[in-house]
């Protein structure tokens, strides 16, 4: 039996239906990421499961519990929020200890324990005196990880944690998140909008479109594997052609709109060699720009764009006008719905 289970939940806010019948499970110990746009209805998802809000229709389980009507309190559910909700009159000790302390009576010498090693845990040494004025954003969110995981949920709740931190801070908090929730082993639902923050946390990834689950699979399947116009677009870079415009672009009419991501086109100076596994056409480049240690260029077929992204190396710099060659093989062109 799943660990949880969301069993077609409806939910509305006046005429605007946030959840359409979602069914979904989690298995213990999985790392669960609800992705999507503002407003799909991932956060009320997970605010159901807290016990924040009450769903219209549908039951939530837990540990074969169920726990729809639950208070909130009884539900031994931890929540991380973007807001850190921190007592600015509390050391980062006494922030930490206040979950535990109105839990349950613990010995001092457990609680000290319990402090001790989840101060290790988030790498807050030598703060544990200090204000939450005296942090930086990142440690007054890794004080508000160790106070949601010192009082040991079954389920450790993140909606969109990360989304006021610097870009090199949030990686690092990402990564030391993940780390966390495998070495304590603790069933973990993430929500977030960012797709690469989803592609690198997460066990499984549900993709949320108004209020419906639009694709759910591991992350490498979702990004390799779109099943949808809309899946393509919000998970990696896709070129997404139309029936006629993969068909100018290859002369191969699929009766569908297709998708090719940007690395698997291949652009030389020079007409590629005919293959029967692969497309081949001339192109003309109309831009580029740099992303790290790719340039992604912007290629036009007659009327039709595509990206190609391809390794920063300066023998393959092309420019605005160039005309080049473009290849891609035809297992790389996936049929969407």
């Amino acid at each position: 039996m799943a660990y949880i289970q969301f069993e077609k939940i409806n939910k509305r806010f006046g005429a605007n239906h946030v959840l359409r019948d979602i069914s979904l499970t989690i298995e213990k110990g999985q790392l669960v990421t609800l992705l999507g746009p503002s407003g799909c209805g991932k956060s009320t998802l997970l605010r159901t499961l807290a016990g924040l809000e009450a769903p219209d229709s549908g039951r939530v389980i837990l540990d074969g519990e169920d726990i729809t009507g639950k208070d909130p309190r009884r539900r031994n559910v931890g929540m991380i929020f973007q807001q850190y909700s921190l007592f600015p009159n509390m050391t980062v000790r006494e922030n930490i200890a206040f979950g535990l302390k109105m839990q349950k009576k613990l010995p001092a010498e457990e609680i000290n324990e319990r402090i001790a090693r989840v101060i290790d845990m988030v790498e807050l040494h030598g703060k544990e005196k200090s204000l939450p004025a005296q942090l930086s954003g990142g440690q007054q969110q890794r004080v508000a990880l160790a106070r949601s995981i010192i009082t040991e949920p079954k389920v450790l709740l993140f909606d969109e944690p990360l989304s006021a931190i610097d870009a090199k801070l949030r990686k690092a908090l990402q990564l030391r998140i993940k780390e966390i929730q495998r070495s304590l082993g603790i069933t973990a639902i993430f929500v977030t909008h960012d797709q690469d923050e989803a592609m690198l946390m997460s066990d499984v990834i549900h993709l949320f479109s108004t209020g419906k689950i639009e694709q759910s699979g591991r992350p490498i399947d979702m990004y390799t594997a779109p099943r949808t116009r809309f899946a393509a677009g919000f998970i990696g870079h896709y070129n997404i052609l139309s029936p006629a415009q993969f068909e100018a672009v290859t002369g191969e009419n699929r009766g569908c709109d297709v998708a090719i991501r940007p690395e698997t086109v291949e652009v030389q100076p020079q007409p590629f060699p005919e293959r029967q596994d692969a497309y081949r056409s001339a192109a003309v480049v109309e831009d580029f720009t740099p992303h790290g240690n790719i340039l992604r260029y912007t290629l036009s077929v007659g009327s039709v764009n595509l990206q190609a992204d391809v390794l920063f190396r300066s023998v393959l710099l092309f420019e605005p006008g160039q005309t080049v060659y473009l290849s891609v093989e035809k297992k790389n062109c996936l049929s969407i719905a």
